[in-house]
């Protein structure tokens, strides 16, 4: 018995020895790559920091879901991870405001990254997850993500819901004006932005456009958008035209595939749309269902307007600085 005892010390004393040496070797290896890259704090807004590694992360995440980006110059692509961590880090600390712990169910979640991969042409989430992992992403980051703009999505209805107005005489009236057009849907890209007092439409549309011309709408979107699309290159679903307000079905419905729109007038800023594709639609048309798709774009169209505002409201309250 006391010969086992004595093995099973040698045994621990052995294993303490390998954590030594591993941890020896983690030491030496982290410092041999810390001598090429340095992580340091960069930014701090209330108590949450920003590091050069986050920073790093955030512009890898944005190469692999828009390879357009690469087009543009590294400084670009460095003031365009900038904006969008910032903007993720001011969600974190008003989620914090109203949520305890809080969490999404994981198939939820799942299935809201369906948005994001058929976006950029992936069919399956095996597919994106390999993906994903062959550009040194993980996807539980990418889910933490996506689980942050769930979170906000949810704090915005429970704070704005009750001030979205329908007006269901005036939608069934156009829905029944329009019921024998021919229905198309559009599959369409978003730049939605602002003009603050010291700046022109004018002058904000050109320097946008001219982007748009020479870097290509997703890049605009990425550099100029406020939508939470804008990490995507402005992506939008497909959408039933029917599902368009009157401007914006104006707006759009003589233009071809890849051309955009002038800024449309919205609440609380401005947008661009692009019509990436087009199809028609051949199914009969039923009233009550089509008025309940212009209901629900209408209701989300107002919802994510007041997410802006909500927004802009919250980030001049929060000071932002650079260490």
């Amino acid at each position: 018995m006391k010969e086992n005892f004595t093995n099973e010390i040698n045994m621990e004393i052995n294993n303490v020895f390998k954590g030594f040496f591993l941890v020896i070797f983690f030491l030496l290896n982290h410092s041999a790559h810390s001598t090429s890259f340095e992580n340091k704090i960069l930014y701090k807004i209330d108590n949450e920091i920003i590091t050069s590694y986050d920073l790093e992360l955030e512009k890898n995440y944005l190469k692999t879901l828009n390879p357009t980006i690469q087009n543009l110059k590294e400084e670009e692509i460095y003031r365009i991870a900038k904006k969008s961590i910032i903007n993720e880090k001011i969600k974190i600390i008003e989620i914090s405001k109203y949520f305890k712990s809080p969490k999404i169910p994981m198939e939820y979640l799942n299935n809201l990254s369906k948005n994001i991969y058929r976006k950029i042409g992936i069919s399956n989430l095996e597919e994106f997850k390999n993906y994903l992992n062959n550009n040194k992403i993980d996807y539980t980051n990418v889910l933490k993500k996506i689980e942050i703009e769930a979170l906000w999505n949810e704090l915005i209805y429970s704070k704005y819901s009750e001030k979205v107005k329908i007006d269901l005489f005036k939608l069934r009236e156009e829905v029944v004006n329009n019921i024998h057009e021919s229905n198309k849907s559009y599959l369409m890209s978003e730049i939605l932005f602002e003009v603050d007092k010291t700046e022109n439409i004018q002058t904000k549309y050109l320097e946008i456009k001219k982007m748009i011309l020479e870097k290509g709408f997703e890049n605009a979107a990425l550099k100029y958008s406020s939508s939470s699309t804008a990490n995507i290159g402005g992506k939008l679903d497909w959408i039933d035209s029917n599902s368009l307000n009157k401007i914006i079905k104006n707006a759009v419905k003589n233009l071809k595939k890849n051309e955009f729109t002038k800024p449309i007038v919205i609440a609380g800023g401005f947008i661009v749309l692009k019509v990436n594709d087009i199809k028609i639609n051949n199914n009969k048309k039923n009233i009550e269902l089509e008025l309940e798709k212009l209901v629900n774009s209408t209701k989300n169209n107002q919802l994510n307007q007041y997410s802006i505002i909500h927004f802009n409201k919250i980030k001049q309250d929060i000071e932002i600085n650079e260490i």
